[in-house]
């Protein structure tokens, strides 16, 4: 059965077979690995408005509290991702990474949330560094390569998939209405309208699209929400507006979002760190297994 929604992998990361830990796209049970030493990035220009708080990529004298990152390090199939790293972010509120779109920040969101192996380096989320745990308190929203939806998959589709998802196996969960809908995705969306039952996702705009992932990724509430692409939104308005919707989830969780955008601090975010002169575009095909 084709599976839309989101749901938490650590009560199976045990079953990975041998093969699959071989995968870049899963983790080896602990991120603890040989330091790759400091990094020695070039000095990053602020933003174009202005940070509301920029953070260099570089290590801190004091570890954040929601990610502390030393010498980590990716290297895929075909060759070099990103790396190697020193990085400390404090929880609470919306930070955004802000670096190219591409292989390399979609590489380091993912192991932010314990959803891709380090080659080396140490690395610690909310406290804990094992990838089953930082999995567990951790929700990872619109990137295609764990959550793209298929162009024939209606909004009543991949609620109703998430609803039996997040219920215990003997429940019986029947499709959505649209009262359904609402209770999934009212907080989310805030004053933007709801998605219609029946619509299609793929012919949703962008911004209904992107707050429907959201949505579907974030039942749980966990500490910790990754965000990738958020700047496919062209229009500024509708950017605008799903920033603002982040900024609302920061305020009980702590939001890490991809943008290659400035950042106007007026939006409220808390931090941006400038890693455009650290994450390059790449390819996606590198962190996939050669043919």
């Amino acid at each position: 059965m084709t599976h839309y929604g989101q749901h938490s992998d650590a009560e199976a990361w045990d079953e990975l077979s041998d093969e699959q830990l071989e995968d870049p796209f899963v983790a080896d049970g602990n991120y603890s690995g040989t330091s790759a030493g400091p990094a020695g990035p070039d000095d990053v220009e602020t933003p174009p408005y202005g940070a509301p708080a920029v953070q260099q990529a570089v290590a801190r004298e004091t570890p954040g509290t929601l990610v502390s990152a030393r010498g980590i390090e990716l290297h895929g199939p075909w060759g070099h991702v990103f790396g190697p790293l020193d990085l400390d972010l404090d929880a609470g509120g919306v930070t955004v990474l802000a670096a190219q779109a591409g292989a390399a920040r979609t590489a380091l969101l993912m192991a932010l949330c314990g959803r891709m192996r380090l080659t080396r380096g140490s690395l610690t989320v909310l406290g804990e560094g094992r990838p089953q745990k930082i999995i567990a308190r951790s929700a990872i929203a619109c990137m295609n390569e764990l959550d793209e939806v298929r162009p024939s998959v209606t909004v009543r589709d991949i609620v109703t998939e998430q609803k039996r998802w997040d219920s215990p196996w003997y429940k019986f969960v029947p499709r959505v209405r649209e009262d359904g809908v609402a209770e999934m995705c009212e907080e989310i969306f805030g004053e933007v309208p709801l998605p219609p039952l029946e619509a299609f996702v793929d012919d949703l705009p962008e911004l209904q699209q992107l707050l429907l992932r959201i949505a579907v990724a974030n039942t749980r509430r966990p500490p910790l929400l990754a965000v990738g692409r958020i700047d496919r939104i062209a229009d500024d308005v509708e950017r605008a507006t799903l920033l603002d919707r982040l900024v609302a989830l920061g305020e009980n969780q702590s939001v890490i979002i991809g943008d290659v955008n400035p950042v106007d601090p007026a939006v409220g975010v808390r931090a941006v760190v400038d890693m455009h002169d650290l994450l390059g575009p790449g390819d996606i095909g590198v962190l996939t297994k050669r043919k």
